[in-house]
């Protein structure tokens, strides 16, 4: 007589819910995750969400030298908001920070780009004359700055005497005109930024394929339409990249205004950047700093979101 034994059947597991072994491994895979972001997460909150934090909440605090020694800072609800939103300069600030920015990144852009494109065509010294074009980027802003200054000086600068050797007007007075010297600012940064800008665009066309343009050339586009319907929009990313970084560091510049104007003649150069220094460091009065200061960070946030937004709506039709 034969005994059949069956085998016993391993039970499977419920419909939607993973083995055992499978769950405690994507734990594990979860948890070391974690572990490697956790350095990125606790330096941002240390070096960027805790200072963020304090300065809005020192702008609704009367947060004065005393502070310091008492550390008593009383609340003192939107007084701190009213008072810069009611002070003159604070409006004319905003819209020369606006003018400086814009003016700067239009002008650093259009030229970066032009330098870009003429250095894709190879000719002698092409690498040599690059190199000295970043000159301008290397050199520390407020050395830049001063040397500006000993340059655009109305009686003794080598601007104005050039410009008389021309024949041109002399005599311009660079700095010491309230409506010329917010121009020579944005010009001074111009000079400063071109090279960055020339960089990353150069870059981004060493990065377009040769068969393009080509194709192109044979479809019978002339060099501006090239440009204009295959270059710019094979381009557009580091174009974005450049505009706002370019804005990132501009809205917020500081140590050259201060270098080559002082924020004058007759406020006529202030800017967010240069009120808020003048507020915290100058008048000692860091609640009104603090909330100028947070006008800057929402300018910058808005800016941030609007890229996103145009990045984000960029990549959807690029699928």
């Amino acid at each position: 007589m034969t005994t059949t034994v069956t085998p016993e059947r391993t039970p499977e597991p419920a419909p939607g819910t993973a083995p055992a072994g499978h769950r405690s491994s994507a734990r594990r895979r979860r948890v070391y995750q974690w572990l490697f972001v956790a350095p990125a997460v606790l330096y941002l909150l240390a070096f960027f969400g805790f200072p963020l934090v304090r300065n809005i909440l020192m702008s609704f605090q009367e947060y004065t030298p005393t502070t310091y020694f008492t550390g008593e800072a009383p609340f003192n609800g939107l007084d701190n908001w009213r008072a810069v939103f009611s002070n003159e300069l604070f409006g004319d600030a905003l819209w020369q920070t606006v003018l400086f920015t814009v003016g700067s990144l239009v002008g650093q852009f259009t030229i970066g780009l032009a330098l870009a494109v003429f250095f894709t065509r190879r000719f002698p010294l092409s690498g040599a004359v690059r190199a000295v074009l970043l000159l301008p980027w290397l050199v520390p802003m407020v050395v830049s700055a001063v040397v500006w200054r000993r340059i655009m000086d109305e009686d003794h600068g080598v601007l104005n005497s050039f410009l008389e050797t021309l024949g041109l007007s002399g005599g311009v007075p660079w700095l010491s005109s309230p409506s010329v010297a917010l121009l020579s600012a944005v010009l001074v940064n111009i000079w400063i930024g071109i090279p960055f800008n020339m960089v990353i665009l150069y870059g981004g066309l060493q990065e377009i394929p040769r068969e393009v343009h080509e194709a192109a050339a044979l479809d019978g586009a002339g060099p501006w339409r090239t440009f204009r319907s295959v270059t710019l929009p094979m381009l557009r990313p580091v174009v974005t990249v450049v505009l706002v970084l370019g804005f990132m560091s501009t809205v917020k510049v500081l140590d050259l205004i201060l270098a080559l104007t002082g924020g004058g003649p007759a406020d006529s150069t202030q800017t967010l950047g240069t009120m808020t220094y003048q507020l915290s460091f100058l008048q000692l009065d860091f609640g009104q700093g603090a909330v100028v200061g947070n006008v800057l960070i929402l300018i910058s946030a808005v800016f941030a979101v609007l890229y996103l937004r145009v990045n984000r709506a960029n990549a959807g039709r690029g699928k």
